[in-house]
């Protein structure tokens, strides 16, 4: 690895802000895929499991990630899923075929008991909706099951199944991935934009305070992309009031230096989509905003099967993450912060075993390398999100040329006068000297400093080896005449809160 110079320096202003954190930027995802959901977040058969299937184990460790935000059920499930399978007594329940992922569904958990873990967990859920094989009947219908008083067909049907009062659900998706060939149901973007319009009007009558998610390109890898976000956002500007945008991150050909730098990707996809946001709401003289969430993202390239071959919660995509990933993560979850004056909502896919930050056996849960960093922002980055000013060296990427070796992101909250650093160095050999300055309101002192660091990029936890990336505790970090110094080693992920 070449190195341009030696050392970086960041300079702060708490009044430089780039936007407000949104809340929902700490959002999860949570399919009918694998064992996210059977074996996962629901498993009665665990003796764990208290009496509605839930392991208090598996629930803590969600707690202490504190997703805002859980988006159900799918994802590609959602496209051929018939919500009524899932509610009412579980004995008559059907066992279905589920061909998204070739797997069978028994129908044990749906809406009602999705609704029971949200509450439990202290979290918004965000419906997804049945744009392939379903109607916009059927999503107006899913609608009134889960937010209609009593005196109707489908607020009493909810009532009858045990739940009287709405569950007041808030977040809507309008379809998932409907650009790609592999979605049931796939359609054009213009037969996209019209049952998205139609159901989106219908669903308002409903619930006129529904924030509805357009559905928008899968990924920046689409021939359509953007123009598909450009015509559906055309089509139902006035209607919603977010854009989706899917990536997964990868390092197929084993190039750390160039994964490393992902977030200049990540950065760019924002832009673009910002981009057409702008140009969309300039073509239609719109007063009104619309926003973008990033509702699937991580990491995922190890090639774990995808197909469960017919059987009942198959083990897939049990992505096992290592310390690389996390330092992607995290710088993922800077660019939230960097462009959190348009992205407002952001789902990790997944929230257990499927794509995970957590893995659960028949006796324990394990902690994967992109837990920390996922925790470290939900709990320290509040408020709003600062105009850091980098000063960094630089190393040469076969993907992306001369990248800086330092990632930063910041956040200041004005409520309690807390502000937050998030560092990645990601040098693999080098440790990197930094000098933090502020202009203005510096902390009395960084109390918090917390650190995943490693020297190789490939170290990951097992259930036999659980701390095989573990992060630790650093001395507080002193602040002297509005400047701080750190070391950061090589692969690192610092935290510096105060």
């Amino acid at each position: 690895m070449t190195v341009s110079s030696s050392a970086a320096t960041v300079r702060l202003d708490p009044t430089r802000a780039i936007g407000d954190i949104s809340p929902l930027l700490f959002g999860g995802f949570a399919e009918h895929l694998g064992r996210c959901i059977y074996e996962g977040i629901y498993d009665p058969a665990s003796p764990q499991a208290d009496a509605r299937g839930f392991r208090p184990d598996l629930m803590a460790a969600l707690r202490e990630l504190g997703f805002t935000t859980i988006r159900y059920p799918g994802g590609n499930f959602v496209s051929g899923y018939d919500w009524k399978d899932g509610i009412g007594p579980k004995d008559r329940r059907p066992r279905r075929r589920e061909l998204a992922w070739q797997s069978i569904e028994t129908n044990q958990f749906g809406t009602d008991e999705f609704m029971e873990f949200c509450r439990e967990l202290g979290t918004e859920p965000m419906m997804g909706m049945n744009f392939g094989t379903g109607s916009i009947q059927d999503s107006a219908d899913l609608m009134e099951y889960c937010n209609a008083p009593t005196g109707t067909k489908f607020g009493d049907l909810r009532a009858a199944n045990g739940h009287k009062e709405p569950y007041g659900v808030k977040y809507w998706c309008l379809g998932n991935e409907m650009d790609g060939p592999w979605q049931i149901g796939h359609l054009n973007a213009v037969e996209y934009g019209k049952k998205a319009l139609e159901a989106a009007k219908l669903l308002h009558m409903h619930d006129p305070a529904a924030r509805l998610i357009l559905c928008g390109s899968s990924g920046p890898g689409m021939p359509t992309y953007p123009e598909w976000d450009r015509v559906t956002l055309e089509m139902c500007w006035d209607q919603v009031d977010y854009l989706a945008l899917h990536y997964y991150a990868e390092n197929r050909d084993n190039d750390t230096d160039s994964f490393l730098a992902s977030a200049s990707v990540f950065e760019r996809h924002v832009d673009d989509l910002a981009a057409t946001l702008r140009y969309v709401k300039a073509l239609k003289r719109s007063k009104k905003e619309v926003f973008l969430s990033w509702d699937e993202w991580n990491v995922w390239y190890k090639g774990d099967a995808t197909q469960g071959n017919w059987t009942e919660a198959p083990h897939l995509l049990e992505e096992v993450y290592n310390l690389e990933d996390a330092l992607v993560v995290a710088q993922w979850m800077s660019v939230f912060l960097r462009r959190s004056h348009v992205l407002k909502v952001a789902c990790l896919a997944q929230i257990v075993n499927v794509i995970a930050p957590l893995l659960t056996n028949a006796e324990s849960v394990l902690k994967q390398s992109t837990f920390w960093p996922f925790a470290w922002f939900r709990k320290y980055a509040a408020g709003v999100s600062l105009d850091a000013q980098v000063e960094s060296p630089t190393y040469e990427t076969k993907r992306y040329g001369a990248m800086p070796l330092l990632d930063v992101s910041a956040s200041y909250d004005a409520a309690t006068g807390k502000q937050a650093l998030f560092l990645v160095n990601r040098s693999r050999d080098e440790s990197l000297p930094l000098t933090v300055v502020w202009h203005g309101q510096a902390p009395a002192s960084l109390d918090t400093a917390l650190q995943l660091a490693g020297n190789d990029p490939k170290a990951a936890n097992s259930f036999e080896k659980p701390n095989g990336v573990t992060p630790r505790t650093l001395d507080a970090i002193r602040v002297e005449d509005g400047r701080a110094e750190l070391l950061l080693p090589p692969l690192s992920f610092t935290v510096a809160a105060g």
